[in-house]
């Protein structure tokens, strides 16, 4: 089994912000795969299904933890621990500063890299999770990271954000066989984005 779990705050307020794309690419997944009717379980928004693979149908849950970004390993953990899984059957995504908008890496492990979330499910799981990491740019300052990530996306931004989600399902198959660095290849293909440093773009401008 695999749960995809997407980050993000719950509510009307934030659902358009930065911070919330991991709900984004979930509810995406959920839509082009056809899971099941979205329920409230775990501390969360969850809506089950199959994903097509070579080796068969994978079962597959998506959730959107409603704890709020900061709580997310409450959630996460609580599914997990009832279902028996390892950070193995895992993959979060998630908003990442350090990425270029529209560009995509998939990483095992590591830090939380200041991402209050990942900090979160690390701390009741370990950090030996799998990380689609989505970029949403940084805004050049770490004075000005907490409102670029709940800002919402600009409308010229959509198209970008809705290709990467879209690129993030279609490509699910490799994903579900545990081909992480052929899904991000194919998700980037699906989903082309510019190359270059936010940080560095960022400072150009000031």
């Amino acid at each position: 089994m695999l749960i995809l779990a997407g980050l993000g705050n719950p509510g009307a307020k934030y659902a358009g912000n930065r911070h919330n794309i991991g709900f984004m690419a979930v509810d995406a997944i959920a839509r082009r795969w056809r899971f099941g009717a979205e329920k409230s379980r775990f501390q969360s928004l969850i809506s089950e299904g199959f994903i097509e693979a070579p080796q068969g149908l994978v079962r597959t849950l998506v959730m959107k933890p409603q704890t709020f970004m900061n709580e997310s390993g409450r959630a996460v953990g609580d599914a997990m621990a009832f279902l028996k899984l390892t950070p193995a059957n895992l993959v979060v995504f998630h908003d990442e500063l350090d990425l270029a908008e529209g560009r995509f890496r998939m990483k095992t492990g590591g830090g939380a890299a200041g991402h209050n979330g990942l900090r979160s499910i690390a701390s009741r799981i370990g950090p030996e999770f799998r990380r689609a990491r989505m970029g949403i740019g940084h805004p050049g300052h770490k004075e000005l990271v907490l409102g670029h990530v709940l800002s919402d996306f600009y409308k010229a931004e959509e198209a970008w954000v809705d290709a990467l989600c879209a690129a993030c399902a279609d490509a699910l198959p490799l994903l579900a066989q545990g081909l992480d660095e052929k899904y991000q290849t194919e998700v980037a293909r699906l989903a082309p984005a510019a190359k270059f440093d936010p940080r560095v773009a960022a400072r150009a401008q000031d």
